[in-house]
């Protein structure tokens, strides 16, 4: 990493004796291997090595990014040229430029991300094998899509002229595999997967494969329901998209150009009391941590929403000038263009009931596995998305549904949201089993 760091700051300097006033730069490196198992044989074995570097520089109020997978001292020097060339002859922006130099980190958590043991071929081999194996071998599984194990290592190093320089390095395992189940026009597919930073920690892959065909199984005979107002209760699998759907109305970004039907909403109740959302950027072998944001401003755990009221937004520094704010450490970026706020490891804090206890009281309703296509409007909050899962009656999960529309309002929806205890993190963005009130139903 100290390479890493060194080549940047040269690099900076270099666009500093050229012109430039300010500059920062990054740099990721990566390495993967991955293998893929179909129909009890080998399909593919591959692995692939990368870096990428990106150099903003500022002119008074005038930036430019550039990138580059060439590292050579030459293409460098090129680099900072163009880089400073661009700048001179760029429109201003009021809003760009550096992090303060009084909120960048000073110390660096340690996040346990980096697992130093490097899976051989074979045993990525084994992994997808084992995986697709116990998926097949499970009665009324009739084909297969095929199983992945994969494994990837990423390091990521940034430099500012305001004096930050640090780094840190990931690791990642996955193992998965998807199946199908049925004849003809009645086939059904479904998956599951397991992943980590660490390979101790991944799931048994052979339970990854029986979990999959079970999915696949429960969902033969699916039936169409008639259009209605009930109940709907999402999944692990699918509640986190609700989350999303805040994390996206509340980006600086959006807030600052009026375009988010929360805009308005700052400091009121939007969820009901006591749901609490936060973004915890140092959770220990966190899928998303991190241990500073994408300016090297130091980050920290954060309620974006806490006893249901909506209490900041996601920003980065630019999106905080913008809005006469101060950055919330939530910056992101690549090598091609200036940061933008995004968050790290977000997720909704459990409620008391079990999923089971929550849905105790719903005579008619629809528990969602499985959300299509991306029908909602992040300017007015309507929601309206293809859905599969099964019929809820008394309580209890009866047949199977699909080919049906759930529609609503966020508003509404965040409005009437209730959460169950079983919060699994699993993603990037988890939530809890949520059950919504009164969503609209299209079928027959």
């Amino acid at each position: 990493m100290t390479d890493r760091i060194s080549l940047l700051e040269s690099l900076i300097a270099k666009a500093k004796r050229l012109g430039a006033e300010a500059a920062d730069a990054v740099v990721f490196d990566s390495v993967s291997s991955d293998v893929s198992y179909r129909m009890g044989k080998l399909e593919e074995v591959g692995r692939s090595e990368s870096s990428d570097l990106g150099l903003r520089v500022f002119i008074g109020r005038q930036q430019a990014s550039v990138a580059s997978t060439d590292l050579s001292a030459r293409a460098l020097e090129q680099l900072a040229e163009r880089a400073v060339a661009m700048a001179r002859t760029t429109p201003e922006d009021p809003y760009c430029g550096l992090a303060p130099r009084e909120l960048l980190a000073k110390t660096f958590r340690d996040l346990d991300l980096e697992d130093k043991n490097e899976p051989s071929s074979a045993r990525l081999v084994e992994l997808a094998k084992d995986c697709e194996a116990a998926a097949r071998e499970v009665p009324g599984i009739t084909n297969s899509e095929g199983a992945s194990a994969g494994w990837g290592r990423g390091a990521v190093a940034l430099a500012t002229s305001e004096g930050f320089a640090g780094g840190y390095a990931t690791t990642s395992m996955s193992v998965s595999v998807s199946v199908l189940a049925g004849e003809g026009t009645h086939m059904e597919r479904d998956y599951d997967f397991s992943s980590a930073r660490h390979g101790a920690d991944l799931g048994d892959a052979q339970a990854v494969g029986r979990s999959a065909a079970e999915r696949t199984l429960k969902r033969l005979n699916a039936r169409r329901v008639k259009s209605q107002a009930v109940p709907v209760v999402f999944d692990p699998r699918v509640s986190n998209s609700m989350i999303g759907h805040l994390a996206g109305s509340i980006n600086g970004v959006s807030i600052a150009r009026g375009t988010s039907f929360l805009k308005e909403k700052m400091g009121q109740r939007i969820f009901p009391a006591g749901i609490r959302i936060v973004d915890d950027p140092h959770i220990v072998r966190g899928v998303r941590s991190k241990p500073f944001d994408g300016e090297g401003v130091a980050n920290a755990q954060m309620n974006l929403v806490d006893d249901g009221v909506l209490k900041t937004w996601l920003l980065d520094s630019a999106a905080a000038r913008q809005l006469g704010l101060t950055t919330t450490g939530h910056a992101a970026r690549g090598t091609g263009g200036p940061p933008s706020p995004s968050t790290s490891n977000l997720y909704l804090v459990p409620g008391k009931l079990t999923p089971q206890a929550m849905m105790a009281d719903i005579r008619q309703g629809f528990y969602v596995t499985e959300l299509i296509g991306m029908g909602v409007n992040g300017v007015t909050g309507d929601y309206s998305r293809g859905a599969a899962g099964f019929w809820i009656e008394d309580g209890v999960l009866t047949y199977p549904v699909n080919e049906i529309t759930i529609a609503g309002n966020l508003n509404t929806m965040f409005a009437e949201l209730t959460a169950a205890n079983d919060l699994i993190f699993r993603y990037g963005t988890n939530a809890p089993t949520l059950r919504i009130e009164g969503m609209t139903i299209a079928g027959d």
